[in-house]
């Protein structure tokens, strides 16, 4: 007798495309819902309208009449929309805090008022010591200030446009057709000299560049404008040692005053929080040493991929460090802390379980507020778990209660990541969590961990209001996989050493 069983046709394998099903139908009714963006929005252009006038009066030569007040205020308000677009094109998250927009408004002023203070002071020195030439006496003025703080508060793109604004203002300014040009070279180099700062010598080694492109460009200048001389080639060696150092002095002097007024972490303040020293850290170190390691290794997974989705490593790497701290009000509730075989759970019904887990999200923002961490670690803290189901607790009840319970008792308060660094930390927790169940982790099983955990948060919607993509997310599964299988390396059993007698 045949065998039919083997004699069936094959079906074809439909592989599922549910992932990419839903996010292309999610894409759609986004692009469908989208608004159509406006030139500029209202609540900004009474701001802007203002701020021009403001800094027209102090640009103005009060020497010359209102029309040319007005004129160097029509300027200016162009330059500030040209800004303005520029952050909605390319830095759309400092447009949703006022602050940023407050903060950026007082940094061109501070600049102007400072380089104003400046000028009068060397204008009045370099009369009193009979110099010639009367141009000489500005390039000692420190107008680099501006793009040295924007820079470590905000990123390098935001840098280079507040430069080019400024030294257009400045020309605005100074009547000399070049030293635009020599402002925008200053701010240039001191943007550079500072993309990766790490330590406060570097706002020094900041002013010595600035020292030697200020004196090359300013001889420059001369040059080309034929009133190079010996007794100006001296004052201009003097003078841009002057504006080197004085910008470094400023920097020092300014910083930690935005930094408290503002409530902004820059690289400076992030060096600080890492330091195990700190007294949150050896709290958590003490307390809860299980949530402190996992946090340890969330650090490393989100620092090795934050620069490839455009996140400042730094901060995601201390942000991580952060992120679980509330778990040190109740550690012994939280697996990673459990040192015996019996779990505090057990004798608890779910739904009280899933409100202690909760509460480190409530209790972590508390611990942050009283000791003064930046608000972006706050936005992790709150926002790292998302909305996300306690699954666990959730199956439980199922099992033990006849009616289901409701959902919304099981899931984290939120909100859901609003940035790609809250996303990342999110993915590097819920991942490296997962990591340590696996019984034999091969590079296989951490691949496909990976792909799994992912999919269940973006399925679950929880990347819906961040802005990251497909790309970044499959830059993110390849690091993490490249750390992770370093972590969870396959060892060699060693040989026991046989005692001497039996190898006798």
């Amino acid at each position: 007798m045949k065998n039919t069983k083997n004699n069936q046709p094959l079906k074809p394998v439909t592989p599922d495309r549910s992932y990419l099903r839903k996010f292309i139908e999610r894409f759609k009714q986004t692009q469908n819902g989208k608004q159509t963006k406006k030139f500029i929005d209202k609540k900004v252009l009474y701001p802007i309208v203002f701020l021009s006038f403001l800094i027209s009066l102090l640009l103005h030569d009060y020497k010359l009449g209102i029309l040319s007040y007005l004129g160097s205020a029509v300027l200016i308000f162009i330059l500030l929309i040209f800004f303005y677009r520029d952050l909605q094109r390319y830095k759309p998250t400092y447009l949703k805090k006022i602050k940023m927009l407050i903060l950026l408004g007082s940094l061109i002023i501070l600049n102007l008022v400072i380089g104003r203070i400046f000028d009068y002071i060397f204008f009045i020195f370099s009369k009193g010591l009979g110099i010639e030439n009367p141009i000489v006496h500005y390039f000692g003025i420190p107008l680099a200030i501006g793009a040295v703080i924007v820079v470590m508060i905000f990123d390098f793109h935001t840098a280079i446009t507040f430069s080019l604004i400024l030294s257009l203002m400045v020309g605005i300014w100074v009547k000399m057709s070049l030293f635009p040009l020599y402002v925008f070279i200053t701010c240039l180099v001191a943007a550079f000299s500072l993309m990766r700062v790490k330590k406060r010598s570097d706002i020094i080694n900041a002013g010595g560049y600035i020292v030697i492109l200020t004196l090359i460009s300013s001889l420059s200048i001369l040059s080309i404008t034929e009133e190079l001389t010996l007794e100006s080639v001296y004052f201009l060696i003097v003078f841009s040692f002057i504006n080197g150092f004085s910008v470094s002095a400023l920097c020092f002097l300014f910083l930690p005053v935005v930094e408290k007024v503002f409530k902004i972490a820059t690289p400076l303040s992030l060096i600080e929080l890492l330091d195990i020293d700190h007294p949150l850290m050896k709290y958590l170190s003490v307390e809860a040493p299980g949530t402190y390691h996992h946090s340890m290794i969330v650090g490393s997974l989100a620092e090795s991929a934050a620069e490839v989705v455009g996140v400042n490593p730094l901060l995601a790497k201390v942000a991580s460090y952060y992120h679980d701290i509330g778990k040190i009000r109740m550690p012994e509730y939280f697996v990673e802390n459990q040192t015996g075989c019996i779990s505090k759970h057990e004798k608890l019904n779910p739904h009280l379980s899933s409100m202690i887990i909760i509460s480190h999200v409530k209790d972590g923002v508390e611990l942050a507020m009283e000791y003064n961490l930046p608000e972006i670690i706050k936005d992790v803290i709150q926002q790292h778990h998302g909305t996300f189901l306690i699954t666990y607790f959730y199956q439980k009840a199922l099992k033990e209660q006849e009616t289901p319970p409701p959902e919304i008792d099981y899931r984290y308060p939120g909100p859901k990541p609003q940035t790609k660094l809250a996303a990342l930390i999110m993915l590097a927790d819920a991942i490296e969590a997962s990591a340590r169940t696996l019984d034999d982790p091969t590079p296989a099983r951490i691949s496909s961990l990976i792909d799994k955990i992912t999919k269940n948060i973006f399925l679950d919607g929880q990347l819906d209001d961040c802005e990251i993509t497909l790309k970044d997310l499959i830059e993110i599964k390849k690091r993490f996989e490249h750390i992770l299988t370093g972590i969870f390396h396959r060892r060699i059993p060693y040989p026991e050493n046989e005692p001497r007698e039996k190898r006798d």
